[in-house]
């Protein structure tokens, strides 16, 4: 007995694992981004790879220490900071309320440029300050990383990861300033509505819709070749030569872990190293912390509501807050709101303040009725996995574009901070979600099909990470069309070739044509 059980252990040591614990350098995005991508990161470690995180030394979202990540830590003289992006949020916001609905989308198409600009300068300058740091860049040769994992809404992933010549996997939606599908699968913009763009457009446009689809769609792409050639495409010349295109290096990622699906998008085409892991970062609710579990319990057979308007809008404009405040008094229903402002003046006994909530758990909880939310990824998908309906409240980029998605399907509600505050829009909105039944009916449908999958979208991304790493790539995957010109992809050099050998044979034909025509003339007159 004890021979057999050496023998098996013996096997055990011997016989190779599916996947050895690899070593992942990671270049995330702050704010939002850093809390999906850190959902990842630790099941990553969970499964035993070493990851090693490079930040900034101005980083507020990203520890320095962590029990299941190293860093390494770039000195830079300006990052996006916390203060950079709530000012602009708070200038989308005030635009939004007090100018017209066409003075609010030229600011956002043309008026916020130079601030998109200026955030890309800050991560190129981070890019070139980790590749002028001889120690910092030998520390990370002596590592021998196995791939880098980037989000590539900043544009550096592509850049470390050619400079060390690893294989590249993104966690992403966003690709600089376009919807990732844009730069690699084709894209008939003729049913693909533009993200971004708060347009109304649903795969269902009418000839206007189309109209104004294809205008946006030119200035996203004018948008993002813009920062491409005049930030990251200098920083490629002065790192990786002359010859380096950063439009072709930043499409050409071994996989694309796609933080959507098409419960949630739109259907489009797409291509084999695409990987759908929308709502990854759901699970099933965790008990509550035991003051909000007799908060909610409080609320009897009415539930109860919770609000939350993302990671960067922690307050308001002390006249909305007093505005929501007293709606939610109106209410039977308890309020758990996650507020930092000053405290409303109109602040009902039903509504509870909080700093923060624990939104994943609370969307799951028994007695929720409702989500008043601003619209981004995270919140929407973790609404559609527990399947709470939602009244939207967008603010900016793609949270309009993802409560449409939403709304189409007859989940949500959409209201705009222009329009909330008046003839009770906002209680309207609640009170209508409330009570008409279809809206969470919808929203527990488009649940079911989320979760009724072969394999959880978690265990699907790591699968794919892990792939990379045991075949040092995923070449096989990559379409030749992201190395073609344009010309070639849509075979404009093949039309002019065919149009030219047509217009030869006309011509040929004709020249015949009048050749035979002239000696027939000539045989006829010698004869008369």
């Amino acid at each position: 007995m004890r021979l057999m059980c050496c023998c098996s252990a013996l096997l055990l040591i011997l016989t190779p694992r599916v996947c050895e614990g690899g070593n992942i350098l990671v270049l995330p995005a702050e704010g939002s981004h850093w809390i999906n991508m850190d959902i990842l990161l630790q099941a990553l470690h969970s499964r035993g790879h070493n990851l090693t995180i490079i930040r900034s030394d101005k980083s507020w979202y990203i520890r320095e220490k962590s029990s299941y990540y190293s860093t390494i830590t770039v000195p830079v003289e300006k990052a996006i900071d916390q203060k950079f992006i709530k000012n602009i949020i708070y200038e989308i916001m005030e635009y939004e309320r007090g100018a017209s609905p066409l003075v609010h989308f030229l600011y956002l198409t043309f008026g916020m440029f130079g601030t998109f600009v200026e955030s890309h300068k800050a991560v190129g300058g981070f890019a070139s300050a980790l590749l002028d740091d001889t120690e910092l860049i030998r520390q990370i040769r002596d590592s021998k990383f196995d791939l880098v994992l980037s989000d590539p809404c900043w544009g550096g992933g592509a850049i470390v990861a050619k400079y060390f010549n690893l294989p590249l996997v993104y966690n992403v939606r966003w690709l600089i300033a376009v919807e990732a599908h844009l730069a690699i699968a084709p894209s008939p913009i003729s049913y693909i509505p533009i993200t971004g763009s708060a347009s109304t457009n649903t795969d269902r446009m009418t000839l206007f819709q189309r109209v104004k689809n294809v205008l946006l769609y030119m200035i996203s792409q004018i948008q993002n070749d813009l920062a491409s050639r005049n930030i990251y495409q200098k920083i490629c010349e002065r790192y990786l030569g002359p010859d380096c295109d950063y439009q072709q290096l930043m499409i050409d990622a071994d996989i694309w872990l796609m933080r959507m699906d098409f419960v949630f998008d739109y259907p489009r085409p797409t291509m084999p190293n695409v990987v759908y892991m929308g709502g990854f970062q759901c699970q099933p609710a965790k008990p509550l912390p035991q003051h909000l579990e007799d908060f909610v319990q409080s609320s009897a057979d009415h539930g109860f509501i919770i609000m939350s308007l993302g990671t960067f809008v922690s307050e308001l404009p002390a006249d909305l807050a007093n505005y929501i405040a007293a709606s939610f008094a109106k209410l039977p229903q308890k309020v758990i709101w996650r507020y930092k402002g000053e405290k409303p003046a109109t602040l009902g006994n039903n509504t509870l303040l909080v700093d923060w909530m624990p939104q994943n758990d609370l969307l799951g909880h028994p007695k929720i009725k409702l989500f008043v939310a601003h619209g981004g990824t995270n919140g929407v998908q973790e609404a559609i996995y527990h399947g709470v309906p939602v009244v939207g409240i967008p603010l900016f980029f793609d949270q309009y574009d993802n409560l449409l998605r939403l709304e189409d399907r007859g989940a949500a509600k959409i209201l705009s901070l222009a329009t909330m505050d008046k003839e009770d829009n906002f209680l309207k909105a609640i009170e209508e979600v409330l009570t008409e039944p279809s809206y969470r009916t919808n929203m527990q449908r488009l649940s079911r099909l989320h979760r009724d999958q072969p394999i959880a979208p978690m265990d699907s991304a790591l699968f794919w990470i892990e792939f990379v790493m045991r075949h040092k790539g995923a070449a096989h995957l990559k379409a030749q069309s992201y190395r073609m010109t344009w010309f070639s992809y849509y075979s404009v050099d093949v039309a002019l070739f065919l149009i030219g050998v047509l217009i030869l044979v006309l011509f040929t034909v004709f020249i015949l044509f009048r050749c035979l025509c002239t000696a027939v003339c000539k045989r006829k007159a010698k004869r008369d």
